[in-house]
């Protein structure tokens, strides 16, 4: 299939300079701590095809044609994809729709369902039923009851610290965390994200929550067309409210803390360097789950998308580590290799941006395995969603990534006018 053409120009005005960031060591940021076993450790022998028939096939999925780049040797994870965030391309992908447990990734999608609901300077006093139902082990932000805080406070608990608190207050302002849940399995209906069927906003570890590296990256992917949810997810440290105390002269008043962003390509850590291009996503680590992480990144004007998940490899922040080299093959495969699927776009415009071709049949596999150790995480069977079918649907999406703290460079009246089907802010921010 060959690749998409841009039919018009870009044009990036540089307004400012590259700013100071943080290379942090804060622990990576857990949404459950309890045991959960996995049925299986192989994926299934029939999964999705939704983007197109190869990856619904088990084993990795690339075309390694002339002046390719060959895959890294060393990727241990059960399940990941590396994709095109404008034209939806697939360009390789290793069981792209096995089920599996998502862990705090699916925060995107709650994030994604719930971010237009609530303007940022709406503001919420905490009262014990709002923190009701957080799984024990969780992570959290440090939210206490009978303390205010604006919804710009919560949804930088969600994304940096990966606060299942925060989750739960924005949930309880929702109507609910049942409410809540029922919107974001309709709203992952909608993404034609069919392999997710969520239990709890958060991610905490439940008994038939699933999801795949495809549907989380169509959760980025839709999240990123966002202005707050690009600027959250890429923010690398903030000040978080705390608690109202009286200081010595009885006068009240109410300190703040930092908070750092657990998202290791963007933040940095002993073994992890900042990656070049990053600008978020979201990562999650649970004991069904085991680690998972999307993460977007853009070089040299292409923007590209990664998933991960569970890594067999149990070395220090190997989540990370395989997510950069699956992002350096993909920067240097692109524009060299062929797409094996695509990124579909939601129901309402995915018949308006099919284009041909689009369907990932093309031929030559390389790899294979199950790279699992059985370590936890379910499958197919355990969901009550239906696998999905083969759809037509196409991406043909451009994402403008969002930058907010830390290093940053703004691009300002940027125009990205190439053959978009979505709308992209006027505003572009993205991190180097």
């Amino acid at each position: 299939m060959p690749a998409p053409k841009n039919t018009a120009s870009r044009s990036l005005l540089v307004t400012s300079a590259v700013l100071s960031s943080l290379v942090l060591t804060v622990p990576v940021a857990h949404a459950d701590a309890s045991p959960s076993a996995s049925p299986s450790a192989t994926p299934p022998a029939t999964m999705s095809t939704v983007g197109g028939a190869r990856l619904g096939q088990s084993g990795t999925q690339v075309d390694l044609a002339s002046g390719v780049p060959v895959l890294p040797k060393d990727l241990t994870a059960r399940s990941w994809i590396v994709a095109d965030a404008e034209s939806g391309d697939v360009l390789a992908a290793h069981n792209a729709h096995w089920r599996l447990a998502p862990a705090s990734t699916l925060k995107m999608l709650f994030a994604d369902t719930l971010l237009p609901k609530f303007p940022s300077t709406t503001t919420h006093k905490v009262v014990p039923s709002d923190l009701a139902g957080i799984g024990a082990g969780s992570s959290m932000v440090g939210i206490k009851e009978d303390e205010t805080y604006t919804v710009h406070d919560l949804w930088l608990g969600v994304f940096l610290r990966s606060g299942n608190d925060a989750v739960h207050v924005l949930s309880a302002m929702n109507g609910g965390v049942d409410a809540t849940v029922r919107e974001m399995n309709q709203h992952a209906e909608e993404l034609q994200a069919l392999d997710t069927y969520v239990v709890t906003p958060d991610g905490y570890d439940a008994d038939k929550q699933l999801s795949s590296a495809y549907d989380l990256t169509l959760f980025a992917r839709s999240g990123l067309q966002k202005k707050d949810f690009r600027e959250y997810c890429s923010t690398v440290s903030a000040k978080f409210p705390g608690e109202t105390t009286k200081n010595k002269k009885g006068k009240t008043v109410r300190e703040s803390f930092e908070i750092q962003n657990t998202n290791r390509l963007l933040t940095g850590d002993s073994d992890v360097d900042v990656y070049q291009g990053i600008a978020g996503v979201k990562n999650g680590n649970t004991t069904n789950a085991g680690a998972t992480f999307t993460g977007v990144a853009e070089r040299n004007g292409r923007v590209l998308l990664v998933t991960v998940m569970n890594p067999e490899k149990k070395e220090h922040n190997e989540v990370y580590k395989e997510t950069a080299r699956l992002f350096d093959w993909g920067f240097a495969a692109a524009g060299k290799v062929q797409p094996v699927g695509e990124l579909v776009a939601p129901k309402g415009t995915a018949s308006a941006s099919a284009r041909p071709g689009s369907t990932g049949g093309g031929t030559g596999q390389a790899g294979g395995g199950d790279g699992s150790d059985g370590s936890g995480s379910g499958t197919g069977t355990a969901g009550t969603r239906p696998v999905a079918s083969a759809t037509a649907g196409s991406g043909g999406v451009g994402v403008a990534l969002g930058v907010a703290g830390g290093l940053v460079v703004l691009l300002a009246g940027a125009a990205w006018l190439v053959n978009r089907r979505w709308p992209l802010p006027d505003l572009v921010r993205r991190r180097r």
